[in-house]
């Protein structure tokens, strides 16, 4: 290979001459064009991550007041509840003792009702006692006042209650 000494001086005139010099200018510029660009974009992206990272702190804020909203909104609910509670069992209290109350009434109403049905069956011991003696001493009654000769007296059962002694008619065998 021969270089000739036109061929070394054609290519230190491209290297001086203006496109050596040219092309190391562009390519200076492109390098800090390049770098700005980078800076830019940077601090672009920096931007977009503090702008997300803002976001992020609202929407976390958020989430803590909707949070404390639901606890406020779950401690009134409580509250509320407890207070509910509190009457129900005041109220089965009160209910509680109604019922032992109407159950005192029920077992003196039963002992009332007890006494009654033995003093009937006392009574209706005495007045099939006394029906007895009455018939034992049929023979012996006289419907006239003074009679020492014992006419019988008719005894009907129905209408004589309300009757006088004397206006009994006698009770005569023969009839």
């Amino acid at each position: 290979m021969d270089i000739s000494l036109e061929s070394i001086i054609s290519i230190a005139g491209l290297l001086f001459g203006g496109g050596g010099i040219g092309m190391l200018i562009t390519w200076r510029y492109q390098k800090k064009k390049a770098k700005a660009e980078a800076k830019q974009a940077e601090a672009e992206a920096e931007k977009a991550k503090f702008e997300a990272m803002q976001a992020n702190a609202q929407l976390t804020k958020e989430i803590q007041d909707s949070y404390q909203q639901l606890t406020a909104d779950l401690k009134a609910n409580l509250e509320t509840q407890q207070q509910y509670n509190e009457e129900q069992k005041q109220y089965i209290k009160e209910l509680k003792e109604d019922r032992q109350h109407l159950r005192q009434e029920r077992d003196d109403l039963r002992k009332r009702q007890d006494k009654l049905e033995k003093a009937m069956r006392d009574l209706q011991f005495e007045v099939a006692r006394n029906s007895r003696m009455v018939a034992f001493m049929r023979p012996f009654l006289c419907g006239r006042d003074g009679c020492a000769i014992r006419v019988p007296v008719a005894m009907p059962a129905d209408d004589t209650d309300n009757k006088e002694p004397s206006e009994i008619e006698p009770y005569n065998e023969e009839e």
